[in-house]
């Protein structure tokens, strides 16, 4: 069940922010985004390809759906139909993947660089000198790989109650999204998005300059497991 005034009280901030809000409906019943989607929700995010792929079947095909999860080469291809934007590109590898599935449906996918944040091994991403490197890459082979936009950043802060933390961790990675913003991806208006902050940490992450937030508990409650 969804927790309308929750919704409506963080669009508001959202309006506010010029922020994207991205409902994360994982484990939860299409039913539930459904319920969201009449009141007028679009962006919603997943972490798991199988269940996905099952709720774009079910679902409005104007939802905006955003996958992001750790994502494997070998799964992209169940999404490229009509996934909008993956989050967590990690590898050119994986760049290269999403590009090539992307083109069989001649399709343009829109991408996240995920920059590593948190003081926790299980997290992925890349550091500043990673991206740097894969931007090289992707620059020499940029008239190979036409079916992907890389729009942007995204990071997980830790998990801790230290908030200072939380926000230096966020303000690294709104500094560093500036300074590709002025370098390689200069007078590219597609290069835009900031995905950080979660239900615990948004209002941090929207105080350091993000502009796309990933809410999940908020507005579905706990997640089911089963």
């Amino acid at each position: 069940m969804v927790n309308r005034p929750v919704w409506e009280e963080l669009t508001k901030e959202m309006t506010a922010a010029g922020a994207t809000l991205v409902a994360v409906s994982k484990t939860k019943p299409s039913s539930d985004i459904q319920e969201l989607y009449d009141l007028g929700q679009r962006h919603f995010g997943e972490n798991y390809v199988q269940e996905l792929v099952a709720k774009h079947e079910e679902l409005p095909k104007d939802i905006i759906w955003h996958y992001i999860g750790h994502l494997q080469s070998n799964k992209v291809k169940y999404l490229a139909p009509f996934v909008h934007m993956i989050h967590a590109v990690d590898s050119f590898r994986l760049l290269e993947e999403i590009n090539k599935q992307a083109a069989k449906h001649n399709r343009t996918i829109d991408v996240l660089l995920q920059m590593y944040l948190a003081e926790e091994e299980t997290k992925f991403g890349m550091d500043e000198k990673e991206i740097l490197s894969l931007l090289d890459y992707y620059t020499a082979q940029r008239p190979q790989l036409q079916n992907i936009r890389i729009c942007g950043l995204m990071g997980m802060a830790s998990n801790t109650d230290n908030e200072q933390q939380i926000s230096d961790e966020f303000r690294r990675l709104c500094n560093f999204f500036t300074h590709l913003a002025d370098t390689t991806f200069f007078n590219q208006p597609h290069f835009a998005v900031k995905s950080i902050g979660m239900s615990s940490d948004y209002k941090l992450a929207l105080a350091q300059g993000g502009n796309m937030v990933r809410i999940g508990s908020m507005l579905f409650g706990s997640r089911n497991y089963s």
